[in-house]
C-alpha cells in the first residue's frame, strides 16, 4: 500500500461471516443512516415506528404505530404513571408481522392534558376516548396488551365489543378482588370510602413524588442497574406538569369504579373464553402474583408464566415478553 495514502477504515471490507453485511465506503455508511424508510444496521432493517396524533371529541390522542396496516392489529395500553413510552422497545420486535398501536391516555405522555372542569378523568372516560380512537384510526380487531391502568380501560373495551378482541396480553393487570388485597392498596381504599375527605386524598399526593416513580420501576428487580433512568424521569416529567397531580388523584379515586365491575369481567372471560397470554412481574408490590393466580379459573386458553421482576416487567423482561408474544400471538391470531 503507498505509504503516502491516507487510511480510511471506511474504504475497506470488514471481515465478517457470511450472514453478516457491513457498510464498504463512507458513501454507503451515509446511505445506510440517512434511508427515509428504514433504518439499516449490519444488513438488518428495522420497522419505523410513527408518533402520531389524532384528534377525539377535538382533543388531541399521541400514539405510537408501526408494522403494515393490513396485518393482525395489537393494541397497547400503558400503566400508571407512564404512556406509550413503556412500549418503545416493544413495538419494533413486533411491527414486522403485526400492527402495533399504542396511544397515550389523555393526561398522559404527548396526549392532551383537558383541565378538570372539561374533562372527567375517571377510568369510564378514558376508555370511551380510546374506544372512540380506535374507531377512528380504522381499528376493527385487534389484540390487547393491558398492563396496570390498561386492564381496567382495556377490559371495558373488551366487554362492550367482545367481537373485536382476539386475544388478551396482560401484565400486571387486575380483574380480581384477590390482586388489591395487599397493604398498597390500603390509604387509596380509605381514600374510596371518603372521597370528600382532604386528608385522604392528599395522603396519596406521596405515590406522585420521585421516589416513588422511581421505586415502581426499580423495585423487585433483579439488576437496579439494568433499567435506565429515563423511565422515571420521563414519566416524572410528565406528573410534574401543572395540575396533573389532581388529575391522578381523580384517577386513584375513580380505580374504585373497578372492582364492582370485576364480576362482570370474569364473565366476559367465561363467555368468550378470549385466548390469554399471562406475563405478570411476580415481585410486583402494587398488583402481586395473587392476582394473576385467579385468571386459571375462567380461562381455558390461558398462558401463564410469573416473571422474576418486578411492576415494569419490559424493563427487565422485555426480550422474553416479546419472545412469549409472538409465539402465543403466531398460534393464536390469524394472519393477514
Amino acid at each position: 500500500m503507498d505509504a503516502n495514502r491516507r487510511h480510511d477504515p471506511l474504504s475497506e471490507s470488514v471481515a465478517c461471516s457470511e450472514s453478516q453485511t457491513y457498510p464498504k465506503t463512507l458513501v454507503e455508511t451515509r446511505r445506510m443512516f440517512m434511508a427515509p424508510k428504514n433504518d439499516v444496521i449490519r444488513g438488518i432493517t428495522a420497522p419505523v415506528v410513527s408518533y402520531r396524533t389524532t384528534e377525539v371529541n377535538g382533543l388531541d390522542v399521541f400514539y405510537r404505530e408501526a408494522g403494515r396496516s393490513d396485518a393482525p392489529a395489537i393494541l397497547l395500553l400503558h400503566g400508571f404513571p407512564a404512556s406509550s413510552h413503556m412500549f418503545r422497545n416493544l413495538i419494533p420486535t413486533l411491527a414486522k408481522e403485526y400492527h402495533v398501536i399504542a396511544p397515550d391516555y389523555l393526561g398522559f405522555g404527548q396526549s392532551a392534558m383537558p383541565p378538570r372542569d372539561g374533562f372527567a378523568y375517571t377510568f369510564d372516560a378514558l376508555s370511551d376516548v380510546i374506544e372512540k380512537f380506535a374507531d377512528r384510526i380504522g381499528l376493527t380487531r385487534f389484540a390487547m396488551y393491558m398492563q396496570d391502568y390498561g386492564a381496567p380501560v382495556g377490559y371495558r373495551l373488551a366487554e362492550r365489543h367482545p367481537d373485536r378482541v382476539t386475544a388478551l396480553v396482560v401484565q400486571n393487570g387486575n380483574a380480581y378482588d384477590e390482586g388489591i388485597a395487599n397493604d398498597f392498596w390500603i390509604p387509596i381504599k380509605a381514600y374510596w370510602k371518603d372521597p370528600t375527605n382532604k386528608a385522604r386524598r392528599d395522603a396519596l399526593r406521596e405515590f406522585l413524588q420521585p421516589e416513588a416513580t422511581k421505586w415502581q420501576y426499580t423495585h423487585g428487580v433483579r439488576n437496579v442497574e439494568s433499567i435506565s433512568p429515563d423511565c422515571w424521569t420521563h414519566d416524572q416529567y410528565l406528573l410534574d406538569r401543572k395540575g396533573n397531580d389532581e388529575i391522578q388523584l381523580d384517577l386513584f379515586l375513580s380505580y374504585g369504579s373497578n372492582p364492582p365491575l370485576y364480576p362482570r369481567w370474569q364473565e366476559y372471560f367465561r363467555t368468550h373464553q378470549p385466548p390469554m397470554l399471562i406475563v405478570w412481574g411476580r415481585n410486583d408490590q402494587i398488583f402481586p402474583a395473587a392476582g394473576a393466580e385467579p385468571y386459571k379459573r375462567d380461562l381455558k386458553t390461558l398462558e401463564y408464566h410469573l416473571l422474576d421482576t418486578g411492576h415494569f416487567a419490559l424493563e427487565e423482561e422485555g426480550d422474553t415478553i416479546a419472545r412469549l408474544m409472538r409465539d402465543f400471538l403466531d398460534r393464536h391470531v390469524a394472519r393477514a
